[in-house]
């Protein structure tokens, strides 16, 4: 078989690294792709609209096509490949407003009561200011679209908020600080049923101990013992299993959670696989990754397993000085 994946990053590079690996697949084709990506495939450009990804799909004779980043999910490329008949591997575009929008998010948290920072949804810059006040400092403000991971600002004064007000924008989650350890908990679903993956954590902020502003991602390390049973199972349960069940989720989804004092609490959903935690546990992986892609993209994970090795990895970052800013 032929598959297609859409993206050009590092976590599009381990899918298809660990993709090319099966003995089921004939052919990786990338899109754009990137020069490592190039040594395990075929790289092929994309179109400048992501509802034309359909067509490279079917001059390269896709038979699975796997969505790296949220930026076509969001756009709805899921329903466009649907519309065609073609086997896709993400949410729909409904759906992946979880990622989309913070704000929409925020509330489908609240209507499902899955446990979250308390929050308030804001629509200016002046009504920003009065809900910084409201919860005092440290606190947390939350850009409402996507910001490829760095829309979210921790403030701990009032000239830091004022500032990041400015450049975030008027439409702004303002939310408690909640202090614990964050992990990543990422698993596959089908629309009804879930496949955990290994808990990952990664370090968001650029500079050595967690100082600095946030970036789309420093490193990423998986371990299995991240999370206890007991944490794994209240993230499942409380979290993941209301959202696909309430959405028809299909595809990577990925809790955010901060593990508090008053047990775990989820900071956001990403709609698609972690950039950098693809990296680490495709590199844990030892079984072969394409049948559960298919049957999570068919609908029906009944039964599916992976096996990961009993070793810790660990991904580390490159990134060109200035970065997050100018570089």
């Amino acid at each position: 078989m032929k598959v297609l994946v859409i993206g050009s990053g590092g976590r599009e590079h381990a899918l298809a690294w660990r993709i090319s690996k099966s003995p089921l697949v004939e052919r990786v084709y990338s899109m754009p792709g990137n020069p490592g990506m190039a040594q395990v495939g075929e790289s092929v450009a994309a179109p400048p609209d992501s509802s034309l990804y359909v067509q490279v799909a079917e001059r390269v004779g896709a038979d699975l096509t796997v969505v790296g980043p949220e930026i076509p999910l969001v756009a709805g490329v899921v329903d466009e490949f649907q519309a065609a008949g073609r086997a896709i591997l993400g949410p729909a575009r409904v759906a992946a407003q979880l990622e989309g929008s913070k704000i929409y998010a925020k509330k489908f948290f609240q209507q499902y009561r899955i446990p979250t920072a308390e929050f308030v949804t804001v629509e200016s810059r002046g009504d920003a200011l009065k809900a910084v006040r409201r919860f005092g400092f440290p606190v947390v403000l939350k850009a409402d679209g996507l910001a490829a991971g760095k829309g979210v600002v921790v403030v701990r004064n009032q000239p830091e908020a004022e500032r990041a007000i400015e450049t975030l924008g008027d439409r702004l989650v303002v939310e408690e600080f909640l202090v614990g350890e964050e992990a990543s908990f990422i698993v596959l679903a089908d629309g009804r049923n879930v496949l955990p993956l290994p808990a990952t954590q990664d370090h968001k902020a650029v500079f050595e101990g967690d100082q600095g502003p946030n970036t789309g991602g420093m490193g990423a390390y998986s371990d299995d013992r991240i999370l206890t049973s007991e944490q794994a199972a209240f993230v499942l349960e409380r979290m993941i299993e209301p959202a696909v069940n309430a959405t028809g989720f299909t595809g990577f989804l990925y809790a955010g959670v901060m593990l508090t004092q008053a047990g775990p609490k989820l900071l956001e959903f990403n709609v698609r696989m972690g950039d950098p935690e693809a990296q680490p546990l495709m590199h844990r992986l030892k079984s072969d990754l394409v049948p559960v892609l298919l049957a999570a993209a068919r609908g029906d994970l009944t039964g599916a397993t992976l096996e990961w090795s009993p070793r810790p990895s660990v991904c580390v970052v490159l990134a060109s000085g200035g970065y997050p800013g100018p570089y």
